[in-house]
């Protein structure tokens, strides 16, 4: 009757060994490193970096525990394991003068962090810790305010080339086009060309309202964003930087962190365990830019001690050669739609480019007039501007087209990740800023683990104290139900909160409560004169409707806290539906399985240890 078959105890015994080995590597702790990243979108760093800087750490008499490499999207960082917070303090002073010589242009972003002391056998079969959220790691938080008049404005820029294009394409004739601090002021000599002008201007571009006003020197039009406009621009905005910041935070190797919106115009950012604070504002707060430009087709490059022609900009290409472009802007990065790596007509590298509508009308204009010429792409970065790529215009093309010449497929890909690099759609500034230092995120960890040790004993006691054997089998099962609910965290890499924690003691409340249900049923069975044998089977499968209508309903609300709550909130509900879910696996059937394998071998029971059982007197 109280018999398992046999792959009911494998099913057991594989379900242990599977919550022991994903478990076990949150035991083995962090040790102190320095993450070597790129601070350029243009630097790229491979697995070639790690001998270079274990040279160099070998110069400085400086012994790492490990260097290791791991590939973030297109690039990668380099992470150096070290024996203690003070040779690392030092390793990080080394690296700093080493590959930054230049203080006011570093080329590689050098980092305080924390890493997994975890054996590589673990890490094999990604068997890794769960990660600490911020108020149980440390790190730090910023509250950013997104500078919505300056995306309006940067729009602005953009519909002003929009405007001179599309007046240019139908042949109309202006007095000039400014950009005011709310809208486009376009000037006319007489109405009529005025009104032709609304009433194109109205039509391709939607997101200004156009009218005519009288002036001093004739007629203007006068185009102001819509309302609709002014929200949706700003919108774009944040939603563009949460993407940016995100891109940005992976340099610095952080851990699940925490990039949200708050209100209409801020942001949130939580980056557990960084370390080093000044280095992860500078990560967050970096600009970067894209431009097209016409180089100078007399002179494109610049020999060493020669003077550029008057009125052009010169910036330098990766390899050291300067190049020399005119002033004005063909289209900025914002414009770009989509780039990729692929192959020209030749079958060689190059890389495929799709801009926007409005980009689009203003290559097909400049190409058809500068056929032959060259043409180049800067991105600008900390203030200073360095060339990607330089290419002959062969012929007239719009929106979609191809930059060729790539020397390597990885080049041509490693372009078209530049192009894609997101810049921000508008300033930031930083207006609330909290630290959480390791120390206090350890008090948080050892409150919160030793509430959760209490909680488990006081359980503990009463039921062995008021159930006997049976209570015995119901703490065995409630520390199962605790080993698979940390293993599940930790296979899944959720992160761990106070919320969390407090989360973890609810799941050892509604786990203990399903036994005390089923030890509850056995004692009425008992009392109802069944058999030992019939009471435990009939307990366990009567006891299960009730167990899982409970359980159902309260993974309801669990579910809304994960689909509507966030930060805390959604903290709390992953590891509390998570916990529901393995209750029901080690209440049910583990602690059945218990019971199985000690009594259900009796061939005769006469009496089982589940405490008093009491029966009405006659």
């Amino acid at each position: 009757m109280n018999r398992y078959p046999l792959w009911k105890y494998l099913v057991i015994v594989v379900a242990l060994l599977i919550g022991g080995l994903y478990t076990l590597p949150n035991f083995f702790g962090e040790a102190p490193a320095v993450q070597i990243s790129a601070g350029k979108v243009t630097v790229k760093i491979d697995s070639n970096m790690q001998e270079r800087i274990a040279d160099i750490l070998k110069s400085a008499q400086i012994e790492p525990k490990g260097i290791q490499f791991e590939r973030i999207g297109a690039n990668g960082t380099i992470k150096v394991r070290l024996n203690s917070p003070d040779t690392q303090l030092k390793a990080k002073d080394v690296l700093q003068k080493s590959l930054n010589p230049d203080s006011n242009d570093q080329s590689y972003v050098i980092a305080l962090n924390l890493i997994s002391n975890t054996p590589a056998w673990l890490s094999s079969i990604g068997a890794m810790p769960m990660y600490l959220g911020l108020d149980l790691r440390g790190g730090v938080h910023f509250l950013l305010q997104v500078d919505m008049r300056g995306a309006l404005q940067k729009k602005l820029e953009s519909l002003a080339t929009d405007t001179r294009s599309q007046l240019r394409e139908k042949g109309l004739r202006h007095s000039g086009i400014e950009r005011q601090s709310d809208s486009i002021v376009v000037r006319f000599p007489n109405q009529e060309d005025a009104a032709s002008a609304r009433a194109i201007l109205n039509n391709g571009l939607q997101n200004l309202e156009f009218t005519i006003e009288k002036s001093a020197d004739g007629f203007k039009l006068v185009g102001k964003f819509k309302d609709s406009a002014i929200k949706e621009v700003q919108e774009n905005a944040v939603k563009q930087n949460i993407t940016t910041l995100h891109n940005r935070v992976n340099e610095l190797g952080v851990a699940e962190p925490v990039i949200q919106q708050q209100g209409q115009d801020r942001i949130i950012v939580q980056l557990p365990g960084v370390q080093d604070t000044a280095r992860a504002k500078d990560i967050i707060g970096r600009t970067a830019t894209l431009e097209s430009r016409l180089a100078d087709p007399v002179k494109t490059y610049l020999l060493s001690g020669e003077l550029p022609p008057p009125g052009s900009d010169v910036f330098k290409m990766g390899d050291g050669r300067q190049v020399v472009f005119k002033k004005s802007v063909i289209f900025s990065g914002d414009r770009i739609t989509s780039a990729s790596a692929g192959f020209d007509s030749n079958q060689r590298p190059a890389v495929n480019i799709t801009l926007d509508s409005a980009g689009g009308r203003v290559m097909q204009e400049i190409t058809r007039e500068n056929i032959g010429k060259p043409m180049g792409m800067i991105l600008f970065e900390k203030g200073r501007g360095e060339v990607l790529t330089v290419a002959t215009i062969q012929s007239e093309f719009g929106a979609k087209f191809q930059i060729t010449g790539q020397p390597s497929t990885d080049s041509a890909n490693d372009l078209a990740l530049l192009l894609r690099a997101g810049s921000l759609a508008a300033p930031m500034e930083i207006i609330e800023e909290r630290t959480i230092g390791p120390s206090l995120g350890a008090d948080n960890i050892s409150m919160g683990f030793n509430s959760v040790i209490y909680g488990f004993i006081a359980i503990a006691v009463f039921m062995i104290a008021y159930y006997l054997l049976f209570g015995v089998f119901s703490v065995i099962a409630l520390s199962v139900n605790l080993f698979l609910l940390v293993a599940i965290l930790s296979m899944l890499q959720a992160t761990l909160t106070l919320p969390g924690i407090a989360a973890v003691a609810l799941a050892l409340g509604m786990a203990i409560d399903s036994n005390v249900l089923i030890n509850e049923r056995i004692r009425e069975e008992l009392r109802a004169g069944a058999t030992p044998q019939a009471a435990i089977a009939t307990g366990f499968e009567k006891a299960w409707a009730t167990i899982l209508d409970s359980n159902i309903t309260t993974l309801i609300a669990g579910i809304a806290l994960l689909a509507f709550g966030s930060g805390p909130v959604r903290g709390f509900a992953v590891v509390h539906s998570l916990g529901i879910l393995t209750s029901m696996f080690s209440a049910v059937f583990f602690a059945r399985g218990l019971a199985n394998l000690w009594y259900g071998r009796k061939k005769k029971l006469d009496k089982i240890s589940i405490g008093e059982v009491w029966r009405p007197t006659e």
